[in-house]
């Protein structure tokens, strides 16, 4: 099946796949993480056993999320050393650092506190546990500066000067962290984590509120989610077109690919709704636009002219059909998003947010929809600034290890094999648990160890007697 595939298009595919894997808890833990700091102060300062039994059960997915993000990380790391090595050559006294910083920093602060927050509640006391669950929180929040420092700079670097073996060595950190893309990127990203969150934890109220109107934790959990579904969504939509915005001024060969502008338009381009992107004649096939309205988005002018792709080198062009198509179920979801938040809004005003099965069923079907347009916002963002790793100065053909294309495929059909397998166990567990009601006693298996020493119970031990003492 991958006969004649070469090493450089594998090792896209390979990092491709398991970048894909790693993302989807990140963008689940960043806001679940918010999420459980708010039930927990909830809980503390109303003492409303309702906030208690939801920290408990979100507490035990996110440990079960958690955990998979941190093996998916590790393992999509480690092709920078086997697939990318002339990559990390070159970028390395860059990258290296922002790496580590995260590691050091955000990783090690959500590892130590993470054990207080998921046991210690009745060992070191409420202040304490909050103190640590808060952490965890903002841990996920310091990763993800870091994670998206490092990925905006490789999309809009700066700060940096070549040296004389072609390493991109520091200037100005400031400028390296603070890339001109990077403020954009950082809370995109984190607002479609909360979002992903909210949808899942709304997805999960609304399945138990389909089972039981008067599920009490089911009717909180589903309100919490609806309030951030309204409230985040539009947000979301605004940093997306300033997002958008500042793509155009730093990569406008990505924004041309979004829209699918294979031609200039010198007097106002057309926003192109939907269409079948025909690379070959250059062009979209079965087009539905609207006259002029790219221009006034973009641009804010409806003649305002609109370069396309016919400006730029064959060579430098990103896969348009990828791209094009990528973008387009990112927006839709978002504004699908939008849709559910208005009338679970509605819902509230009339008194029927808990009375409404359609907008229940809604809210299930959207469930997953969080994870679907992070992927595809990725996709848009990675595909859409090749054939560059680091845009307008190192190739991804440039950046490739030496390695035979054999080898990769044998890895990366390894890859598949494993993560199906051990990320799909995962995946059914976490499922498994969302499908009990909050208030089950036990989401795990029921006779599982709770020793550290194993299933075998600790041998009653007899006190000393002073003829033993001697």
């Amino acid at each position: 099946m991958l006969d004649g595939t070469t090493a450089e298009t594998l090792a896209r595919i390979q990092f491709a796949f398991t970048v894909s894997f790693h993302i989807i808890f990140p963008a689940f833990s960043i806001g679940l993480a918010s999420f459980l700091a708010v039930l927990n102060a909830l809980w503390l300062r109303t003492r409303n056993d309702t906030y208690l039994v939801l920290f408990d059960y979100w507490k035990k997915i996110f440990a079960v999320a958690f955990g998979m993000g941190v093996v998916s990380g590790i393992v999509m790391a480690y092709q920078f050393g086997t697939n990318w090595s002339v990559f990390s050559d070159k970028a390395g006294p860059i990258i290296g650092p922002l790496m580590a910083y995260e590691v050091l920093s955000a990783f090690f602060l959500e590892a130590g506190f993470l054990g207080i927050m998921l046991f210690g509640r009745k060992r070191v006391g409420d202040r304490l546990h909050m103190f640590a669950t808060a952490m965890v929180a903002f841990g996920t929040l310091v990763s993800a500066t870091w994670i998206l420092s490092a990925n905006s700079w490789m999309q809009t670097p700066a700060g940096y000067s070549i040296a004389a073996n072609g390493q991109f060595m520091p200037e100005d950190w400031w400028q390296i962290v603070f890339n001109p893309s990077f403020p954009y990127r950082l809370v995109h990203m984190v607002l479609a984590a909360f979002l992903t969150t909210a949808f899942v934890v709304g997805a999960v109220g609304a399945l138990h509120l389909l089972r039981d109107r008067a599920d009490k934790e089911a009717r909180r959990m589903f309100s919490m989610a609806m309030w951030m579904a309204l409230i985040v969504t539009p947000l979301q939509i605004f940093m997306g077109d300033a997002h958008g915005l500042n793509t155009l001024e730093h990569q406008p060969v990505k924004v041309m690919a979004m829209e699918g502008h294979y031609d200039s338009h010198p007097d106002g381009a057309p926003l192109i709704l939907f269409g079948i992107p025909n690379p070959e004649e250059k062009r979209i096939d079965y087009a539905i636009e609207v006259p002029k309205l790219s221009s006034l988005i973009l641009k804010h002018d409806l003649n305002a002219p609109m370069e396309g792709l016919d400006t730029v080198p064959d060579a430098d062009e990103p896969p348009l059909t990828i791209v094009f198509f990528s973008f387009r179920v990112m927006v839709g979801l978002g504004f699908a998003m939008l849709a559910v938040g208005l009338w679970s809004g509605a819902a509230r005003l009339r008194g029927r947010l808990y009375e409404s099965p359609w907008l229940h069923r809604a809210c299930l079907v959207m469930g997953p929809s969080g994870f679907v347009a992070v992927l595809a916002g990725w996709i848009t963002t990675e595909v859409g600034r090749q054939p560059f790793t680091i845009y307008g100065l190192l190739r991804t053909s440039d950046s490739l290890a030496p390695v035979e294309a054999p080898a990769v495929a044998t890895s990366l059909i390894a890859f598949v094999v494993v993560y199906f397998f051990v990320f799909g166990a995962g995946t059914a567990y976490i499922l498994a648990m969302m499908n009990k009601r909050p208030a089950t006693l036990r989401l795990g298996l029921r006779n599982a160890p709770v020793r550290a020493a194993g299933m075998l119970a600790p041998r009653e031990i007899e006190p000393l007697t002073p003829k033993t003492q001697n």
